[in-house]
């Protein structure tokens, strides 16, 4: 009897053993393919990260594009600006030129085609002009302003009230919204 009893413990012992054995088994199995799993999403997630990656750098290589579009489009529109301003300037004193001529004319002078033409002539550049968005300052009888009037001289003139321009000895002008000239005034005191 103690032999089948040491047989019974021998085989409850082998049976535990191969248990054992089986369940370290699987243990193990399991943990590999745990290990292979987090291994493969680790791999999906790498990917996933570098396709976010990859995304987040377009989106803002796009971004960067636009806002150089946009500034370079605003640039080109300033320099146009800017360009367009110096022709004015450098237009500005053949118009003064054109006044003071006409404003030499006599009575007398006015009737003959020369002097006509000249006047056609000056209000077809005064008309280009108004087209290309360029305005004259409006000064006498107005509030001195600095932004838009230079005055040259202070005086005394009881028609006007106290800081009115009471005379233009140049005049100003504006191109867009813009003063290209300042109008050189006097102004009561």
């Amino acid at each position: 009897m103690a032999k089948m009893k040491e047989k019974k413990e021998q085989e409850v012992e082998q049976s535990e053993e191969t248990t054992e054995d089986t369940v370290i088994e699987e243990t193990e199995e399991q943990d590999t393919e745990a290990v292979e799993a987090a291994t493969e999403e680790g791999e999906k997630d790498k990917k996933d990260l570098q396709i976010e990656e990859l995304n987040d750098r377009l989106i803002r290589n796009m971004a960067e594009f636009d806002n150089f579009r946009k500034r370079s489009e605003k640039e080109k529109s300033q320099m146009f600006e800017i360009g367009a301003k110096n022709i004015i300037e450098k237009i500005l004193p053949v118009i003064d030129n054109f006044e003071r001529g006409l404003g030499t004319v006599t009575e007398e002078e006015k009737e003959s085609s020369f002097v006509q033409g000249i006047e056609q002539i000056y209000k077809q550049f005064i008309t280009a002009l108004e087209e290309a968005g360029v305005t004259a300052i409006e000064a006498v009888g107005q509030e001195f302003n600095p932004d838009f009037h230079n005055a040259v001289m202070h005086g005394e003139d009881d028609n006007y009230g106290e800081n009115i321009i009471s005379d233009e000895f140049q005049k100003g002008y504006m191109y867009k919204d813009t003063v290209v000239r300042h109008s050189m005034v006097k102004v009561v005191n």
